[in-house]
């Protein structure tokens, strides 16, 4: 199994590259067929956040879907420890469900979510990172990531996210063969988007229709 550490806005040493590969080695025990863990160390420089300035990603790629834990904690040391307790949890939780040869739990599971999901994205709260700057400039984009993902059903999907431990997921439903979103919403409520493209209109032919 390989392991690449690399650091973001900080050096990673050599001695907590190899405490990661030792701690990461016993990965092999809950999942025989992850054959690549990435971690990601980085940190924070705003000072107000000094309790979580040494951040955590651990994603294990195998041949079922990605599996991803990260934490956040004022050393490296302790947000590893976090971060690798909960991919564990997640591990164990994927090779508990390819052990379930009986889906109903899941099916039932699926079917209260097709049945609470709306069509509205979800109110976004006001976060302490938000400035003038950004509305005055408009967003600002800090990270891009692109994955590859075969087409799924919302069970199969639903899964994914808690395995990456993401509050939405992206998706292309089986289904419908539409773009799709989950999302968590309050408690174990879920919502579910789906997005028709229109190919005959555009942003222009919108707006001047909707003009008075």
């Amino acid at each position: 199994m390989e392991i690449v550490v690399r650091g973001r806005h900080m050096e990673v040493s050599d001695r907590f590259r190899e405490h990661v590969a030792q701690k990461l080695s016993k990965i092999e025990r809950y999942d025989g067929k992850c054959h690549r863990v990435d971690v990601e160390v980085s940190q924070e420089s705003n000072p107000r956040l000094a309790d979580q300035a040494i951040r955590v990603e651990i994603t294990c790629h195998g041949k079922g879907p990605v599996i991803r834990a990260e934490a956040a904690a004022d050393e490296k040391h302790a947000a590893l420890d976090i971060a690798y307790g909960r991919l564990v949890e997640r591990l164990r939780r994927a090779a508990d469900r390819r052990h379930d040869h009986h889906r109903s739990q899941g099916r039932a599971f699926a079917e209260r979510v097709h049945a609470a999901a709306v069509t509205a994205v979800p109110p976004v709260s006001d976060g302490e990172d938000a400035s003038d700057d950004a509305v005055d400039n408009g967003p600002l984009i800090v990270r891009e990531k692109t994955h590859r993902a075969p087409a799924m059903n919302l069970d199969q999907a639903l899964y994914e996210m808690e395995l990456v431990g993401h509050d939405f997921f992206l998706f292309q439903d089986t289904e419908s063969g539409t773009p799709s979103v989950v999302y968590r919403r309050k408690g174990y409520d879920y919502g579910v988007l789906h997005l028709e493209v229109d190919e005959n209109a555009s942003v222009g032919a919108t707006a001047g229709a909707t003009a008075p």
